[in-house]
């Protein structure tokens, strides 16, 4: 049986974790599984935990701790030392699950300590068992973390077990090598792959515009077999990014007329910075009634943090306060305005801005709350400073 061969200590890789597992005390409370405390009697079937992981998926605004006392539970009660259990399809389930959850509440650490500590502690797993879920979503855990050795060494372990080849684990080693900035090992990965689909494309884009290599970026952009509205949302990003506002828009005006793309919200708010930081009040105009013939919902919250946006740093208050007066009345608070402040926190000519929206159409209780808050982040004006 072949197991993960760690190169240093679990220590190295999660120097806040400690060696000895942390058993989530919660596990005795309310977890209908928490008396086993040996192995000396058989646990639950895989199939119970499998089943209360998927009845309470992991949730970013509020994380719940079933996948903590579910992989608590695999633990202390020695689950996968009982060999009726070894090759049970329904424990490679839960093991997958319990590494997927754990990515999906940005907890990128725990899915590889988990992985880590049952190759080194547990006997239920030899690799021909893993499928290639598993090394995906490990690469898109190590993606997340800072575990760039872990990354490299679960590389050599997909080359060694054979799912060198597959386009999902692959996909996922490129995204992996992108977020660590390791770009000449993203492209040798991405020139090895036999298979390529549009997202494996776009993942590469991504971590090329993450990087700021906008040249590469339109390189490997020409050379797309098939681009869809996010490859072409990405290189937009990109030359915006990199303070190529009139690009970004000669890319729109050629997806959406030449190759007759149609554009979805995430392509409009990546365009609009784009106009904003031209200052054309003419083609922010077009823009704006663009996105209503196409029927997009404009009361959107974050379609209304940019176009306000858009209109501000334009220079166009009185369309900005227009704008402004035709939102739904419960939508009019604080919350539309807060996405356009965090842009430039320490610019208080922004807040200067909406404050004095606020004050022309009556909102005064808002505009003094504007008002403090340019006192709570130290935000000042530079005197005679504009964009137009």
């Amino acid at each position: 049986m072949i197991h993960l061969k760690l190169r240093h200590p679990l220590s190295a890789y999660f120097p806040f974790i400690p060696i000895t597992t942390t058993i989530s005390h919660q596990i005795h409370h309310g977890f209908p599984y928490s008396k086993t405390s040996s192995y000396s009697s058989q646990p639950k079937h895989p199939q119970h935990l499998l089943s209360i992981l998927l009845k309470h998926p992991p949730s970013h605004r509020h994380h719940n701790k079933t996948t903590q006392q579910v992989h608590s539970y695999t633990i202390t009660s020695g689950l996968f030392h009982f060999p009726l259990f070894y090759t049970h399809l329904t424990s490679l389930l839960l093991f997958n699950n319990i590494i997927r959850s754990y990515f999906l509440v940005s907890l990128p650490q725990q899915a590889l300590y988990f992985f880590a500590y049952t190759q080194k502690s547990l006997t239920f797993l030899s690799y021909p068992l893993l499928d290639t879920f598993t090394f995906a979503f490990l690469c898109h855990a190590c993606a997340n973390s800072t575990c760039t050795h872990f990354g490299i060494q679960l590389h050599s372990l997909i080359f060694k077990v054979g799912f060198q080849f597959h386009v999902y684990v692959q996909t996922g080693l490129l995204q992996m090598y992108s977020n660590f900035g390791r770009l000449v090992e993203s492209f040798k990965v991405f020139e090895e792959m036999p298979e390529r689909n549009t997202v494996t494309w776009n993942v590469l884009i991504t971590g090329l515009v993450m990087w700021g290599e906008v040249e590469l970026t339109c390189s490997v952009f020409n050379q797309m077999p098939d681009r869809s509205v996010v490859s072409w949302t990405l290189v937009m990003d990109g030359y915006t990014r990199s303070n190529q506002p009139a690009k970004a828009l000669s890319l729109f005006r050629e997806m959406v007329v030449v190759h007759g793309i149609e554009p979805n919200e995430a392509t409009f708010l990546t365009i609009f910075p784009a106009v904003a930081n031209l200052g054309y009040v003419k083609i922010c105009q077009l823009v704006h009634g663009y996105v209503e013939k196409k029927g997009f919902n404009e009361f959107d919250t974050r379609l209304c943090n940019a176009l306000i946006d858009l209109y501000a740093k334009c220079g166009c208050i009185d369309s900005a306060i227009r704008f402004f007066n035709e939102i739904p009345e419960h939508r009019k608070n604080l919350r539309v305005t807060r996405k356009i402040l965090e842009m430039e926190k320490r610019h208080g000519g922004d807040y200067v801005l909406m404050s004095n929206i606020f004050v022309c159409v009556g909102r005064f209780n808002d505009a003094e709350r504007l008002r403090e808050m340019i006192d709570k982040r130290i935000a000042f004006k530079i005197p005679g400073y504009s964009s137009v």
